[in-house]
């Protein structure tokens, strides 16, 4: 993730996860972003403002008229400075003066002299955050267009556990990368993603399953959430994260991910079928777990649902379905004739043999194939090949 020559204004509050601003403000800073500091006084009882200048390599604001700045108003040039307005850890207390449009202080002056786009970052006590007079305050900051990055689950500093902890960091960089993507071009549109590797059970303890870590696809999740989609991910046995303001749908079996999809294809604009199913099922599953013997033991599969064919047969007028071929021999010849057999409109080839292309790592080397011709792809990360995947696809849904 790339913030180079973005300015961002980050707000730190009173919360205790004000420490975790410190790593949020030097990983934005490493990405190359200019990172300005606003403290309210509150949040320097906890961090010191030292600890951020040191990170973002600029003067933190804490008071609005503090003589030591620069002579023009520093809550007017910071408003107008920034490219994107992110308040984390956001307080309750804070969450309410902008919801009332309070400006007592230099950060709650500053947000609301911004025009940029505006991220708030809840953190507090479970009570708090679900308590009705901050879900309205949220609510209506919601209805004024400004993104609320939703709290995590989980023990909290104060010894209960629940919603309010602050969303991981890089949920809260995912967002930022949204908020800063201007051209949106997949704006009002749904898309449908499939990643991972489902499960074929051979008893309660084994399962047939193959390599796939779903990282290709849920950067495709990612890259089609910040084109402006919205996004619907369906996703089997992957150890990732979900990605932001995303639908995940959590599925384990063929049969299961079959139906997923299926039953939300109709309101689909483009599908994008990354995960690796299983071509094969056990014909039965044992109830118990099968013993081990001295004797060989021969298993018999049957064919499991081809859903990539079937979603390009009931696929309506404009939708569009991008498939990936992973081979191992005749890269292109194979999935030259995939393309024709399953019938759809755009599809990922990669080989297994190719350096730095496969399973669980973090990289591709792709080609992509339609009716009218294949484009070579080099060596990229899996990120910015879902950028130029989704470009292509925006363009082919437009065009």
């Amino acid at each position: 993730m790339c913030f180079r020559d973005k300015t961002i204004v980050l707000g730190v509050t009173g919360s205790i996860a004000a420490y975790k601003a410190a790593q949020l403000c030097s990983d934005l800073h490493k990405t190359g972003a200019q990172v300005h500091v606003i403290m309210t006084g509150s949040a320097t009882k906890l961090v010191a403002p030292q600890t951020f200048e040191t990170l973002s390599g600029n003067r933190v604001s804490v008071e609005t008229f503090d003589r030591n700045f620069e002579w023009n108003v520093m809550h007017v040039s910071l408003a107008k400075k920034a490219d994107v307005f992110v308040v984390a850890p956001a307080t309750a207390n804070f969450i309410a003066k902008m919801a009332q449009g309070l400006a007592d202080d230099m950060l709650s002056s500053t947000i609301l002299a911004a025009g940029c786009p505006k991220l708030i970052c809840p953190a507090m006590n479970t009570g708090m955050y679900e308590n009705p007079a901050t879900q309205e305050n949220l609510r209506i900051l919601r209805g004024r267009g400004i993104s609320i990055v939703e709290p995590a689950s989980g023990l909290l500093a104060c010894g209960d556990e629940g919603r309010g902890r602050l969303a991981d960091l890089p949920v809260i960089e995912e967002a930022i990368s949204y908020a800063l993507q201007t051209g949106k071009p997949l704006c009002g549109k749904r898309v449908l993603v499939s990643a991972g590797a489902t499960r074929e059970a051979l008893d309660p303890v084994r399962f047939i399953t193959n390599h796939s870590t779903g990282k290709m696809g849920y950067a495709i999740a990612l890259a089609a959430r910040a084109m402006g989609a919205r996004v619907t991910l369906v996703s089997a046995n992957v150890a990732l994260r979900d990605p932001y303001d995303v639908e995940v749908v959590p599925v384990v079996s063929a049969q299961e991910m079959y139906d997923a999809v299926m039953e939300r294809l109709p309101e689909a604009d483009i599908v994008v079928k990354t995960a690796a199913v299983a071509d094969y099922r056990p014909a039965e599953t044992a109830g118990e777990k099968i013993k081990k013997s001295d004797g060989a033991l021969t298993l018999s599969l049957t064919r499991t649902r081809d859903i990539l064919y079937e979603v390009c047969q009931k696929k309506a007028p404009g939708q569009l379905v991008c498939g990936f071929s992973m081979e191992s021999e005749n890269l292109l010849e194979n999935s030259r004739q995939k393309l024709r057999r399953k019938g759809c409109d755009l599809l990922v080839a990669n080989s297994l043999r190719t350096p730095g292309a496969g399973f669980g790592v973090d990289t591709n080397v792709a080609w992509l194939l339609t009716e009218g011709g294949e484009q070579e792809l080099p060596l990229m990360s899996k990120r910015e090949l879902a950028a130029v995947i989704m470009g292509k696809l925006a363009a082919m849904l437009e065009a």
